[in-house]
């Protein structure tokens, strides 16, 4: 890995909190492209292990922004955008989830951690559980010790796709001629929320998506659902029987991964425990993030 210096620092966002964040970020090259990441340390004394954040479909870490200082108070914060996604490097390729989870490892590698708690949301769920499944065949030598898993399709046949994403689906994987510009995929974003959080203004996170011509790539980046319906015993599979504690954090209103995926991932896993964020949907850290952070401090620094 090598640092790419500023490329990223100098974009006007409309949003001065994505100013900000893309102020803190740290741009380093892994095998061969741009990935931003944050590395947080703790702002009072460190008592507890890394936690590392892995984002979701088709936002980016910006989504955990606002929850990073109460995250960090006791412990090192790591987040990256992942290929395609944020202020990360977007090319024509394919994407798989083994490519994503090569870029976390490769991350985690170059911070030199070899512990750590891990917290994921929808996409990220799905490469969380790569992860798992590559940390019990012994090919991943990082230990980690609890897991926060949220809002994501991992059973995908109970999953209800918006028309947006069965469009996408239904497309070639290939870059579209053009995307639709950061106001349409602000709509699209606010859609998932719950209806009481609807008034959320999703343009920071929508520009970030359409960054870099991101929007465009959406046909080929989206493919992770065909991926997670074929390998499901694999990503889903590992999520449900790795040995490390796990708390299920689920906001119920969800119109995508709805509830009953949280109700059947506590039952798969012996102790797994459950926080619904009531009135919450597919973002419960954006719309009620006093009460995720209630749902999740108490079991990151039990």
């Amino acid at each position: 890995m090598g640092t790419d210096q500023d490329e990223i620092r100098t974009i006007t966002w409309s949003d001065p909190e994505v100013t900000a964040w893309a102020e803190r970020a740290t741009p380093i090259m892994v095998h061969g492209e741009r990935v931003a990441l944050w590395d947080v340390r703790a702002t009072a004394d460190e008592r507890h292990e890394p936690l590392l954040i892995v984002h979701g479909f088709p936002t980016s870490s910006f989504d955990w922004a606002h929850l990073v200082p109460r995250l960090a108070q006791h412990r090192r914060v790591v987040l990256l955008d992942m290929l395609g996604f944020g202020l990360s490097a977007k090319p024509d390729r394919p994407y798989t989830m083994a490519l994503q989870a090569d870029v976390v490892e490769a991350v985690v590698a170059e911070l030199g951690i070899d512990r750590l708690a891990l917290m994921t949301h929808d996409m990220g769920d799905t490469v969380g559980g790569e992860l798992l499944a590559r940390q019990m065949e012994g090919t991943w030598p990082v230990e980690v010790t609890r897991r926060v898993v949220t809002n994501g399709s991992v059973y995908i046949a109970l999953a209800h796709l918006t028309d947006g994403q069965q469009m996408l689906l239904a497309r070639s994987d290939e870059v579209l001629p053009q995307g639709i510009g950061p106001e349409l995929m602000a709509a699209s974003l606010v859609a998932t929320l719950a209806p009481a959080h609807q008034d959320i203004d999703m343009i920071g996170p929508a520009e970030l998506v359409c960054h870099d011509g991101g929007d465009a790539l959406l046909p080929r980046i989206i493919r992770y659902i065909e991926e997670r319906r074929a390998n499901e015993r694999r990503f889903t599979g590992a999520i449900e029987t790795h040995p490390s504690p796990l708390h299920v954090v689920w906001g119920p209103e969800d119109p995508i991964a709805v509830a009953e995926m949280a109700d059947r991932l506590v039952a798969a896993h012996p102790g797994a425990t459950l926080s619904w964020v009531v009135g919450a949907g597919h973002y419960p850290m954006l719309e009620a993030p006093d009460d995720f952070l209630a749902a999740v401090v108490p079991f990151l620094e039990g």
